[in-house]
């Protein structure tokens, strides 16, 4: 139901905005690939709306009311726009998925800070799982056991993500890490933000994030083998790309402050037929009891949503509704300490 224009557009996005992912979609089928490209444009789009615009509340209230515009079947007229919503209404996509992810995007407006490891996942649970539960969708899974090691997969890769980049979010004033983690080294956040140092304590932080990411690989791995064959290699890959980056951080000695990992392109073709591989094994191996294990509690409400045989499109959650309207606070706020001041 996409039209090819606007899948060309979508595709043109993700092959400049995420390289990863577009490496990894190159396994996907075809009626899978097209839909997943359209879903990673719109999270592409939306989140560069945030990060990259001045006026943060401004981009999160616009992404609101497109996101709005495309659950009543009336989308803005741009490509993203279009395409996602021809997935809403092919796949029944329920609401409080994107939902979700529009409520961690007002996180990252408001420069929330995370006081535990738990409340770090709650994050990536919006921003990261939120896409391996609408791309589960996508392939027609609504078990609750593959979705829950869908969501597995999403916090794995954003604690990857973060591990990574510790170094340049600390320079954009940025702190991912848990703040109780600094309470327990003594590091004051704000010290560590003025002058970023790969200091002994931060390379352990950035290691226990990863130690924290692994074991969620590997359950994600269960959840794989329940989609579609024909969709595992992708998603496959997607686990081993972003895994092999926290490999590249390892190697360096966790220090992601002084230098970026990356991953070379011979690398992830390695990673992409040892994806094609692992899936034609799955085909015949039994199926692993880590499939069972309970969803992460941060992730639960999204397992919840996307076993749902049908969509709610007609409201806002409570959540998101409170994260806009703490947004809009903060916002006021600092407007009228902006007056005084003059």
């Amino acid at each position: 139901m996409i039209d090819p224009k606007d899948l060309a557009h979508c595709q043109e996005a993700i092959r400049h905005g995420s390289l990863s992912f577009h490496a990894a979609s190159r396994l996907l089928p075809n009626k899978v690939r097209d839909p997943a490209l359209a879903l990673y444009a719109f999270c592409r789009l939306a989140d560069d709306e945030v990060d990259l615009k001045s006026d943060k509340t401004a981009s999160v209230i616009d992404l609101e009311k497109r996101l709005s515009l495309a659950y009543a079947g009336r989308p803005r007229d741009a490509a993203a726009d279009r395409a996602f919503t021809a997935i809403i209404e092919e796949f029944d996509m329920p609401r409080t998925l994107p939902e979700a992810l529009l409520e961690g995007l007002a996180w990252d407006a408001m420069e929330r800070r995370y006081q535990s490891l738990s409340d770090l996942r709650s994050y990536a649970a919006r921003v990261a799982s939120t896409v391996g539960a609408m791309m589960a969708v996508l392939m027609g899974v609504r078990d609750r056991d593959a979705l829950a090691r869908a969501c597995d997969l999403g916090v794995a890769m954003q604690l990857t993500n973060i591990a990574r980049d510790v170094g340049e979010d600390a320079r954009e004033d940025r702190l991912y890490l848990p703040l109780d983690w600094f309470e327990k080294t003594g590091l004051a956040p704000a010290d560590f933000l003025k002058s970023p140092t790969p200091s002994k304590d931060v390379c352990a932080m950035t290691r226990r994030l990863l130690a924290e990411a692994r074991p969620l690989y590997d359950r994600s791995e269960a959840g794989i083998s329940e989609l579609p064959l024909a969709c595992r290699p992708g998603i496959f890959a997607a686990r081993h790309i972003y895994a092999g980056i926290g490999k590249r951080v390892r190697a360096q000695g966790f220090d992601t402050i002084t230098t970026r990992a990356r991953t070379s392109r011979s690398q992830k073709l390695g990673w992409l037929v040892l994806s094609a591989c692992q899936a034609g094994v799955s085909a015949v191996a039994p199926r692993s009891a880590r499939l069972h294990a309970a969803p992460l509690p941060e992730v639960a409400f999204l397992v919840d949503a996307a076993a749902r045989a049908e969509a709610s499109r007609d409201h806002w959650s409570a959540p998101v509704i409170d994260a806009l309207t703490a947004l809009k606070a903060r916002d006021d706020a600092l407007m009228r300490s902006r007056q005084r001041a003059r």
